[in-house]
């Protein structure tokens, strides 16, 4: 299987961004994170992780800076990208993870689901997998649509985008907390 593409852009959110909007996740409230299955439903059992609700400010700086990468995106994946679900907020203690999943379906529960193109994961922290400043262990992004799957270690403000079809997991955190943002490009 040929590897799956992968936009990477490191340091997409400088470390000082990346500490306010930890510090804006820290205030927020927190729910179990979802997965989209028949229903959209929490699952400890395929997802240990927390959905935070940030500040209108906070929200706002980093759907702009999103915004601002959607043309190197959809230039590098040849797509005229369009609207962007919105910026999600995960937090996944130790032990948290995701199991194998795709972020495109076609669901009745979550008919967005189907426009899905281009998936988007920006690190706010990263592994001490990846270099000694790290702020938490495991918790890589594996994707498995590649032969061997491919596994990129977060380092703070980098960013990845995916298509959305692509079957990926979060490894488990062993350690700390990996903080990220997430959305989807239409």
């Amino acid at each position: 299987m040929p590897p799956a593409a992968i936009y990477i852009r490191p340091g997409f959110i400088g470390p000082e961004e990346c500490r306010r909007v930890r510090v804006a996740m820290a205030r927020g409230a927190s729910e179990p994170a979802e997965i989209l299955s028949g229903d959209i439903i929490a699952d400890e059992a395929v997802r240990q992780a927390s959905s935070i609700e940030v500040d209108s400010a906070t929200l706002a700086s980093v759907e702009a800076r999103l915004d601002s990468e959607r043309h190197a995106i959809g230039a590098f994946f040849d797509l005229a990208l369009e609207a962007r679900e919105g910026a999600g907020f995960l937090k996944y203690g130790p032990g948290g993870f995701y199991k194998p999943h795709r972020d495109h379906g076609i669901l009745a529960s979550w008919p967005a689901a189907a426009r899905r193109r281009i998936s988007v994961v920006v690190f706010l922290n990263g592994s001490t997998d990846g270099s000694a400043a790290g702020e938490f262990g495991g918790g890589a992004l594996r994707l498995h649509d590649a032969a061997p799957p491919q596994d990129l270690v977060p380092r703070e403000g980098l960013l990845v985008a995916f298509p959305a079809t692509t079957l990926h997991e979060v490894l488990p955190v062993r350690d700390g907390t990996r903080d990220v943002v997430v959305d989807w490009f239409y």
